[in-house]
């Protein structure tokens, strides 16, 4: 009762997470069932685990998930380490103007919907009138088919969302390095050091238990490709390398009216993501002192 004032405080977040987040899992029970909205949870019939077998033994399910891993992975190999290098190299630039407007050019596209996006990188690959086509038709290149090409789904995927985002992800890691105590770059200078080897044996170092944490949470959400900017992109001509997990529950699920069996599929997902968590997160913890507990 002493610190009422802490717990007023954060009641508003605890009452989101409770209403939003915990309550909703009750309705994870219709993955076991045969779910009909008539009858209600209560009164729809168990079938137990029919789903999920249904899901694990259909000819789309090894589809599924090499589209969904393989473009997590993608896009952890390249959107990950941007930020980072981006944040190391505005931490580095001391003209302030410079350091202003460039931070704010790049800040700027997280600004952007996933929609306006997603309508943005279509008109820019139209090839009829899309500018990226335009300029490397105009160096003398042959442009490929970006949007209609299955190989190229990926590719554009990661990289408009590298476009999107690497800017907004460098603040985290801008404010790990202002924990950075000036006196030991100073001490680096009078023994010689460049700044090349200050950045490798000074910032970086103060940084990793960032990069750790962040790196758990990437991991953990691998299999969790969200379906917006996947399902704007997608057409019949990529869909072999676009249709991921999510996509394929927003399709049982809504369009199709199978919640039951888009329920099962989602709650696989999530139990997948939740193994992966753990499972890092006990390697982070075994091999180092940075881990989420």
């Amino acid at each position: 009762m002493h610190n009422w004032e802490l717990y007023l405080f954060i009641a508003p977040c605890m009452l989101y997470f409770i209403v939003f987040q915990y309550v909703p899992m009750y309705g994870v029970q219709i993955a076991f069932k045969n779910f009909l909205p008539a009858k209600g949870f209560a009164g729809s019939k168990w079938v137990g685990f029919d789903h999920f077998e249904r899901f694990f033994h259909s000819y789309y399910f090894w589809d599924l998930l090499w589209n969904t891993f393989s473009l997590s992975l993608y896009e952890l190999a390249v959107g990950f380490p941007l930020p980072i290098i981006l944040a190391l190299a505005f931490n580095e630039i001391k003209n302030g103007l410079f350091k202003r407007s460039v931070q704010t050019v790049t800040y700027a596209p997280h600004f952007i919907s996933i929609v306006v996006m997603a309508g943005m990188i279509i008109t820019f690959l139209s090839p009829s009138s899309g500018i990226l086509i335009r300029l490397i038709e105009w160096v003398g290149l042959q442009p490929a088919s970006f949007l209609e090409d299955p190989r190229w789904f990926k590719t554009v995927y990661v990289l408009s969302g590298v476009w999107q985002s690497a800017g907004w992800g460098t603040i985290i890691y801008l404010a790990a390095l202002s924990a950075v105590d000036p006196q030991l770059h100073e001490a680096a200078i009078v023994d010689g050091a460049s700044r090349l080897k200050r950045v490798l044996h000074i910032n970086i170092p103060t940084i990793i238990p960032t990069i750790a944490i962040l790196l758990i949470l990437n991991v953990g959400n691998i299999l969790g490709v969200g379906y917006e900017k996947v399902l704007l992109l997608q057409n019949s001509l990529n869909m072999e390398s676009s249709d991921v997990i999510s996509t394929f529950v927003y399709r049982s699920g809504l369009l199709n009216n199978q919640l039951s069996f888009s329920t099962a599929v989602g709650l696989f997902n999530s139990v997948v993501n939740a193994i992966l968590l753990l499972t890092v997160n006990r390697i982070a913890k075994k091999t180092s002192d940075n881990s989420l507990w």
